[in-house]
């Protein structure tokens, strides 16, 4: 069975910057491409950052690139979504999600979610 468990949220002010972290367990993640998605108050969820699990191809949405990078840990079977720079636009719950081949990997629906966890940007 699949589990996404995020970690790593909180409070920060404006320009600060926090690390989210995803521990995947379950089965072999090689051919998933793994995602960050967030859903602030009032909106849909969408789409933030991926990676390819098997290659480390990623991808990022226009509001946090240069901004915001993912990455892996293989041995630890951890994503992490490091985020500097941080606007109270990026408060939102963020969540893991993991999808195997021929899903829509930018979709935000679909494949494996984490519970999510809380990322508030304040002064």
């Amino acid at each position: 069975q699949v589990q996404l468990v995020e970690s790593g949220g909180g409070l920060v002010q404006p320009g600060g910057s926090l690390r989210l972290s995803c521990a995947a367990s379950g089965r072999t993640f090689s051919r998933y491409t793994m995602g960050w998605f967030r859903q602030a108050p009032g909106k849909e969820r969408e789409f933030v950052a991926r990676i390819m699990w098997s290659g480390g191809f990623t991808v990022y949405a226009d509001s946090v690139k240069g901004r915001f990078t993912i990455s892996k840990d293989n041995g630890k079977n951890t994503v992490y979504l490091q985020m500097n720079s941080l606007k109270p636009d990026d408060t939102a719950v963020y969540y893991c999600n993991a999808k195997p081949p021929g899903w829509a990997v930018q979709a935000a629906e679909g494949g494996y979610w984490g519970q999510g966890t809380q990322v508030s940007v304040s002064s």
